[in-house]
This record gives structure tokens, sequence and C-alpha cells, in this order.
């Protein structure tokens, strides 16, 4: 191992790309769901296409990479065993608050993960060599801790997220908040522009970024000390790290997500694993739906929800509902055998998403909600039923709706007459159709492509040394200068006094004035 990376780093030296300077990259995705890594890995491997010697801390062991590719294996383990208890029914979370979803998952959930990551052999056997590195790219994902390897290597930081707009990220760079048309990325809100939802939104973005800042990321700091030692000192806190990052790459674009305004280092790239294809559909699977000439109604809740969790009334009403359906139902069902399975209903463990929605005779995608399948159903300009469970899904599935391409379906909800009210609904109206084609052509109307956008600001980083000329001024300023608390108070001060001048010259006018009129008077007399 320590030949190896003393050898990657002698590579590095010396490799030249397109008459440029490689560079030495480390990138830190250790998260090990699927949804993200098929979103994240491509940066990585375009890196490394490009003639970058990239080094990669993951969970995920890609089979044939570029040979300037070089993975850092962390332990696998999945959130639910890192939290204890083993896994839940997920479908049981549908109805938790978003506060609840923090503490039970995201905090308990990032804080175990984390220790895993740092903890990890390779992991520990790459911080003890000499390896170095002139870019230092982390997924925020609640393992803030990663961060510090930006300062252990004297490296810029680029974070890039698998969801949205991050408001936590906004508060620290000071990118406007936006709080009446932007909505936290794990709060479910059914109407965000009343009153109450502008209210929750405000609330919650107060509540997450309190316990973060004062509780989350000071376990982050104890992490950090604890696994990343003989740092150059001062050592800045994990908040100034983030602070000070370069870069932020958000998977986003506005002709789904609305438009958002971001600094000039916030980035969009939604939809970048779309960017590149790398997969065909299986040969038995490429028959099915070729001979699926009424269409096919495709249904698959991602790698973390399954199906076949599913309660009992609720899986007979998609079976009954299905068996009266003409078109072919291909649904991931995670068992060996679904109970009373009708025959126009194919079920596979596992499929692959991306080449099936490529296929023309799919009519409909029957989803959780999860970004990733969101964007492909977008990027295909496929209609979505939506069943939300948990995090940012409703809001994923809700802004599908708006647009009209999409219908939610509470979990609660679902009954036989009501899902088959649905169904029917979505793939019998052509406006579902016509709208998902519209969004379609919006989200790929670009001047690049999402990974092109994401490697021309990533090597821009490498190009320019420096990335100050991107980051908004007024990280130099107090909270207090950049609310502009003084201004307002002079203003609010000034315009006292002068509404007291004011007032105390009226008293004084109607006083002389008065004292006038009574002399006259005494005159008179």
């Amino acid at each position: 191992m320590m030949i190896k990376l003393k050898f990657l780093w002698l590579s590095a030296v010396f490799c030249f790309f397109d008459s440029c300077l490689c560079a030495n990259i480390l990138y830190v995705v250790p998260f090990t769901s699927t949804s993200h890594y098929i979103m994240l890995r491509q940066i990585g491997l375009e890196l490394a296409r490009r003639g970058h010697n990239v080094t990669v801390i993951t969970a995920n062991k890609e089979n044939n990479p570029p040979k300037n590719y070089h993975e850092v294996m962390v332990d696998d383990k999945k959130i639910w065993e890192v939290i204890g208890g083993g896994r839940p029914n997920v479908f049981t979370m549908s109805s938790i608050s978003a506060e609840k979803f923090h503490d039970k998952i995201l905090w308990n959930g990032g804080l175990a993960f984390t220790e895993v990551i740092l903890n990890s052999v390779p992991v520990q056997q790459l911080l003890a060599s000499d390896q170095k590195f002139d870019l230092v790219i982390c997924e925020q994902f609640f393992q803030e801790a990663t961060y510090i390897l930006a300062h252990k290597y004297q490296a810029p930081l680029a974070l890039v997220t698998t969801f949205g707009n991050c408001m936590r990220h906004n508060i620290i760079v000071r990118n406007p908040l936006q709080l009446a048309t932007v909505i936290p990325e794990f709060l479910d809100i059914k109407n965000p522009a009343s009153l109450w939802g502008r209210l929750r939104s405000l609330y919650f973005t107060v509540y997450e970024f309190i316990w973060w800042k004062f509780w989350y990321l000071e376990k982050q700091e104890q992490l950090a000390k604890k696994y990343v030692t003989n740092l150059l000192e001062p050592v800045p806190s994990l908040y100034e790290i983030q602070k000070k990052a370069s870069l932020m790459l958000v998977n986003s674009h506005f002709s789904f997500d609305g438009p958002v305004a971001y600094l000039p280092n916030i980035i969009e790239i939604g939809g970048i694993h779309l960017s590149k294809s790398d997969g065909e559909l299986p040969g038995d699977l490429k028959q099915l739906l070729d001979k699926s000439t009424d269409g096919v109604v495709y249904m698959n809740f991602g790698s973390n929800v399954q199906s076949s969790e599913l309660p009992l009334d609720k899986k007979n009403a998609f079976v009954n509902v299905f068996k009266r359906l003409n078109q072919t139902v291909l649904w991931k069902w995670e068992d060996e055998n679904l109970e009373n399975k009708p025959k126009n209903v194919v079920t596979r463990n596992w499929l692959p998403q991306k080449e099936i929605f490529a296929h023309p005779n799919v009519k409909v995608f029957i989803s959780h909600g999860g970004l990733i399948g969101t964007q492909e159903a977008v990027f295909n300009a496929i209609p979505i039923i939506g069943i939300p469970i948990y995090a940012d899904q409703y809001n994923n599935l809700l802004l599908a709706e708006e647009k009209g391409f999409g219908k939610i379906l509470q979990y609660d909800d679902i009954s036989e007459k009501y899902l088959e009210s649905i169904i029917l609904e979505v793939l019998n109206n052509d406006n579902y159709k016509k709208n998902a084609l519209e969004i379609s052509q919006r989200f790929k109307d670009r001047p690049m492509t999402p990974l092109d956008t994401a490697m021309f600001w990533l090597e821009y980083l490498l190009r320019n040394k420096n990335a100050e000329a991107l980051k908004n001024p007024a990280l130099d300023l107090s909270w207090f200068e950049y609310l502009m608390l003084d201004v307002y108070a002079i203003v609010l001060l000034s315009g006292i006094v002068i509404i007291g001048v004011i007032l105390k010259t009226i008293s004084l006018i109607k006083s002389v004035l008065f004292s006038k009129n009574i002399n006259n008077d005494k005159k008179n007399k």
C-alpha cells in the first residue's frame, strides 16, 4: 500500500494531459448509498479520463476504472447498521417529521458513519502516507469531519451534494436564503407559498442551523481531532473550512427545481449522471419492452425503499390494479416470489433504470420520489406517480406535480380504488406526457452538459489556484455588518431624532402662538 501511494505521487508529478500538468485529486465520496454513488461516480471517473490522478475514498468499487483512478475502500456498512437496531421497514418512516428524521437518521447516522470512514484501515494508511493533493473534493452529506483533509493537504476544498439547494451552506457562505420561494432540502411542506408554509420554512431553517452548528459540528470536530492528527497549526474549525470552500456543486437545475439566486461558486449540475451512457438493456428486458406495444408501467422505489416491505393490504392493492391494466408492469420486487402475480407483471430484484427509461414504450414511473430517479424521468420525459416516504422526496414530487407531469399519492392514501384512478388518469391524460416533454427539453437545453460544467469549474480551481474572486465579499464582514443592522440602527435613530425634533418644533411653535393669543386677549380686555 505504501509503495503504491509513493508511485502514485511520482506519477502525478510527471503526468501530462493535453499539454496541461495533471493534478493529484482526492475525491471523498464514502457514503454507501447506491443512489448517491450513481450520481457521484461520474465526477471521479471523468477527472481520471481527463488525465488527472484521482484517489477516491469510497465504499463502491468500480469494475473497470482508468489506471489513474485509485480506490481507498472504506468499510461497507449501510446506514441502518451504524445507527443500530437493524434495518427498519422504511415505509414506517412516511409519517415522521423532518425534525425527527434529522434526530434519528441524519444526526446519529452521520456521526456513526463518519467514524466508520475515518477509522477504516485503508483510510488511516492513506493519512499516514506522504501523499500530496492539489484539490480535495468532498460529498456534503453530514460527514463534515472529512473536510479537515483540505487543511491537511493545504488544498482548495470543493463540495458536491446529491441533493439540491443547501440552506446550511447558504447561511455560511452568505448566499441569499430566499425563504419565501426556496424550501429547506429535507422539509416537506404541502403549500410552501402559504403563510404557514413560509413560517414553517423559517422555523426549520433556524432549527436545523442552530443544532448543526452548535451541536453536530462539535461532534464532527471531535472525530476529526481523533482520527486526523499531525496537522499544520493553527487548525481551523470545520465551520471555517466550509465557509472558505472554493466551490459547491449542487444536484439541481432551474428547469425543474425552479430559479434560485446563487453565488458564482455555487454551480448547478443536476442530471450529471445522465451526461454519459455506459450501459444498455439486457436482451431479455429489451425484448420484453419491445413487445409491450400497449406501453409499460415501471415501478421502482430505489435502493433504500423496498417494495417487498409493503404491508399486505397495500401490496394487494397494487397487484389487483396491475392485473386490470392492458400495459406490461415492470416492478422492482426484492423477494424471490410475488404471491398472486398477474400475467402482465414482471418482477426483478434489480433493474437497469437509466436504460429502461430510455425505451419509448415506458409510459409512467411509479416512484418514491428520490431525486436521482426523478431526474432520470425528467430527462426521458416520463410522467411520475410518486409515493414520498422521507427526506427530499415530497419536495421532488411536489415540483413534478406543480409542473404538470406528476401526481402525488400519499402512502397512507393507498387503496385499490384510489390507486387505479390515479394510474388511469396519468396513462390516459395526454397533458402529463406533453408537460413531461416540455420539461425534458428545458432540462437538456444547456450550453454544456452537467458533467462538462462540473469539469470546467473543478479545473478552474486548479488553473487559477485561488477562488477568492468567486466568493461573496460579505464573508469579510461580521454578521452585524452583513445584515446591515448598524445601518438600520442609524437610520432608525436618525428617524427618531428627526421625528423628535419635528414634534419639539411643533410644540414650541404652538407654545409661542398660544402665548401670543393670551397676550392679545389681555390687551383687548
